[in-house]
């Protein structure tokens, strides 16, 4: 319980710091972690009151991410979103797959670290676009779509990982079965559940956390993986009212996802086989992959390489779902590499997001008189 609270202290502060330096706190949240775990001072333990609060964390981590995802926020030219989605897909996720794979990692953690290389984080990805100010830039409409379309592609992602050697299609007719009451009940049950949202009492906040525990109780009676599940009771819930349950599920996902960020640190081991070599190439390789996918969308959707610069300034962090890859399938190795991944990501991706107006002035600014160094002299 010591651990626990030094743990919480810690993340205050860092939080604090990271506000006060308009970076993003996910990457100090896991570097808090290491220096207080195993692989530092060692005066934080992973026990059962810090698992109970980090599995909640990642509970109300994918809640929030069937929660965001909503049919108004899907934009007018889907043929276009496709194909950015799908180079997006190809190009990160094979790099990914690609390099682990040569670099010794088995099938199994190379897929899960290409995915990390696909997956970007959400929630740093908004925030970003939110404090520097870049909502009306037109490549933002078209970042904030990827996002979704990431979402979309991991739930079908963890249901591929969750299903194991289990038989697919009694397993898939499970998950569509519960799809189908929870969708029942959003639907006939609106008003009721409206009506709850609306009272001012603690009712809202009570209902939202029990929904979401108790969907994950059941998933496992069921024999049906609770991550699944509780994706699967956001996104009927947000053909409900989504900004309510957003609004009162908020406070149990900001303070017990930063647990499971802490104690995720807390668990990394160095000395589990990682070589750092590896760990460097895969960092330095996400961030490239992320330029080559983000340059091939700019160039085929708007023509324009300084439009794939700024896609990819603004898709570099990774975060909450590669960790919660790691979490939930990966071997103590690629914790270690998801975690240099996202801390390394998350830093040059504050910067790059934050810088990368200037970038695009100086490059505009080198063409132009690159152009003019080159332009004919006119005789007399």
């Amino acid at each position: 319980m010591e651990g626990f609270i030094i743990a919480l202290f810690v993340c205050l502060v860092l939080a604090l710091i990271s506000k006060y330096l308009s970076v993003p706190a996910i990457p100090f949240y896991i570097l808090a972690g290491i220096v207080l775990g195993k692989a530092g001072l060692g005066i934080v333990q992973s026990d059962e009151i810090s698992q109970f609060f980090s599995e909640i964390g990642l509970l109300f981590l994918l809640f929030f991410m069937g929660l965001g995802l909503k049919l108004d926020r899907m934009i007018a030219d889907p043929s276009k979103l496709l194909t950015a989605g799908i180079i997006g897909l190809i190009v990160d996720m094979g790099i990914g797959f690609t390099a682990a794979y040569l670099l010794g990692f088995t099938l199994l953690e190379s897929f899960i670290i290409g995915t990390a290389f696909y997956i970007t984080s959400t929630a740093i990805v908004i925030t970003t676009l939110i404090e520097n100010r870049k909502l009306m830039m037109k490549e933002a409409e078209l970042i904030i779509w990827l996002e979704v379309f990431e979402d979309i592609v991991l739930i079908a992602i963890i249901a591929l990982l969750s299903s194991g050697n289990k038989d697919l299609l009694y397993f898939f007719l499970k998950i569509v079965l519960a799809l189908g009451v929870m969708y029942a009940i959003a639907h006939y049950g609106k008003e009721f559940l409206v009506s709850i949202l609306d009272r001012d009492d603690e009712t809202p906040i009570l209902f939202t956390f029990a929904a979401v525990l108790t969907t994950a109780a059941l998933a496992i009676v069921f024999g049906v993986p609770d991550s699944m599940m509780v994706i699967a009771l956001g996104a009927a819930l947000a053909t409900t009212d989504p900004e309510a349950f957003e609004q009162h599920a908020r406070p149990f996902k900001d303070v017990f996802l930063v647990m499971f960020f802490v104690f995720f640190g807390v668990t990394i081991n160095f000395t589990a086989g990682t070589d750092l070599f590896s760990i460097l190439i895969l960092c330095l390789l996400a961030v490239v992959s992320k330029f080559i996918s983000g340059m091939l969308i700019g160039i085929t959707i708007y023509g324009s390489a300084m439009s794939g610069l700024e896609i990819w300034a603004n898709t570099i962090s990774r975060g909450e779902f590669s960790i919660a890859l790691a979490v939930l399938y990966g071997s103590a190795v690629v914790g270690t590499v998801i975690a240099a991944l996202v801390i390394f990501t998350t830093i040059v991706g504050a910067f790059t997001a934050k810088y990368s107006t200037w970038m695009r002035r100086g490059l505009t600014h080198h063409n132009r008189r690159k152009a003019l160094m080159h332009r004919p002299h006119s005789s007399r």
